[in-house]
């Protein structure tokens, strides 16, 4: 990936990330509902140690937090992970964020039981040298049998259709409703997308337009599959929507103990 690119995607929509949720507090408490839960199905009640290596502007590690885990934040956009952090603060919640590359993760060794990359953040790898750098980095940051949670679309479905846009999502704000709503260009290798994020603000009578530009790799089920346990991971589980209440497929894997 470009980090330099990702960074500034993400450095300018920290401020409005938010409004791409109807209610984001009420999201909050939700994904940190269904997660938990994965959590405590596989490593017990806890509470947990939990690395949010793309904690973004908080929407899963400050959910998490209320309900009694530790978690650190780190994510690649300084402007995002300190939003992170005052958000959390300011419900009353420990959130320590630090600016951070997944893939050289400045954490100590075997420092946490959870690892999670939520969101769809981890398909802005777009090598699989990138992809397992990444994934080495969040295996030596749990102990054993630690639990890594990654959550992304469902790629297998798109890389299929192809989509062009995605349906405008609407929610309510003091000053008036905001639209947001994005474009997919396919590059010709049909696994890797340009991304174009339309935000639609009102604006005295008018819409203040801002658009952000990014990339991702449209990674399969399978393709993540095999990129997770060659990394070194095993129990791999998929967990659809449908099964988990979570908005994304989410994949779960432990950390196989390290040979002596």
């Amino acid at each position: 990936m470009s980090e330099s690119s990702v960074r500034d995607f993400y450095d300018e929509l920290a401020p409005d990330y938010h409004l791409i949720f109807r209610d984001w507090d009420a999201s909050i408490a939700h994904q940190a509902q269904v997660l938990g839960g994965l959590l405590s199905a596989r490593l017990g009640a806890g509470p947990h140690r939990v690395l949010d290596c793309s904690c973004g502007i908080g929407t899963q590690a400050i959910g998490l937090a209320l309900a009694g885990h530790e978690v650190v934040g780190s994510d690649l956009s300084p402007v995002a992970a300190a939003r992170a952090a005052a958000e959390a603060a300011s419900r009353g919640a420990g959130l320590p964020a630090v600016a951070a590359d997944m893939r050289l993760l400045p954490f100590k060794p075997s420092a946490f039981d959870v690892v999670l990359s939520a969101d769809n953040a981890f398909p802005h790898l777009l090598s699989a040298q990138d992809v397992r750098a990444a994934l080495v980095g969040m295996r030596r940051v749990l102990r054993d049998d630690g639990l890594l949670v990654i959550s992304l679309r469902a790629y297998d479905d798109a890389r299929r259709a192809k989509p062009t846009a995605t349906p405008p999502q609407v929610s309510e704000t003091p000053d008036g409703q905001v639209i947001t709503f994005q474009l997919w260009h396919w590059h010709e290798d049909g696994e890797r997308y340009d991304l174009e994020h339309f935000q639609l603000i009102p604006a005295q009578g008018t819409w203040d337009v801002r658009v952000r530009r990014t990339t991702y790799w449209a990674l399969t089920r399978r393709q993540l599959t095999e990129f997770v346990a060659e990394a070194g991971f095993t129990d791999i589980t998929w967990h659809t929507p449908a099964s988990s209440g979570y908005y994304q497929p989410v994949l779960t894997a432990q950390r196989t103990p390290s040979l002596l």
